[in-house]
């Protein structure tokens, strides 16, 4: 992967593709495994673009697929993961939220709802429209809106008040 793709076209979106990673794993080493390979496929799904959506969906979609799979092969594989509350720690300078509890306790709520259910919210949390969230999890918008509140009400009871 040359260094001009990476800084022109993953590099902007790096914040959003940190999240998605960071959701799917419980480990430092995890987290940037994820990550790699979500940069990867990328790089080796750039020619497939067809512009039938914007990159930054199109970018979503791949970190959530390849996160989605990187999970599963997790589970497969049946190793053990860190406790929830042992945070990856980013190696992308730019990203200083790992030193916020809040949002960490916000992260291991995130980390018990299903597969699905994770990418949904990060979109959601990252201002995305219910139809590019729609498009990208392949469903419809108004699927997406009752989907989001059932979310809500979850990661409220999972949280139980520990955000301030």
């Amino acid at each position: 992967m040359s260094n001009d793709f990476y800084r022109l076209k993953i590099l902007p979106y790096a914040g959003i593709l940190v999240k998605i990673c960071r959701a799917y794993t419980n480990s430092q080493e995890d987290f940037e495994d994820c990550y790699q390979e979500v940069c990867l496929q990328i790089w080796r799904s750039n020619n497939n673009f067809k512009e039938q959506c914007e990159w930054s969906t199109w970018l979503y979609k791949i970190s959530l697929n390849v996160s989605l799979t990187f999970l599963k092969k997790k589970k497969k594989a049946n190793h053990q993961y860190f406790a929830s509350d042992s945070l990856p720690e980013v190696s992308i300078e730019e990203n200083k939220a790992f030193a916020d509890e809040s949002l960490n306790q916000l992260y291991d709520g995130i980390r018990q709802l299903s597969e699905v259910d994770r990418g949904v919210i990060l979109l959601y949390l990252e201002e995305k429209s219910y139809q590019e969230i729609a498009d990208i999890i392949g469903t419809n918008p108004n699927n997406v809106g009752v989907r989001i509140k059932r979310i809500k009400e979850r990661l409220k009871k999972i949280l139980n008040g520990k955000i301030y």
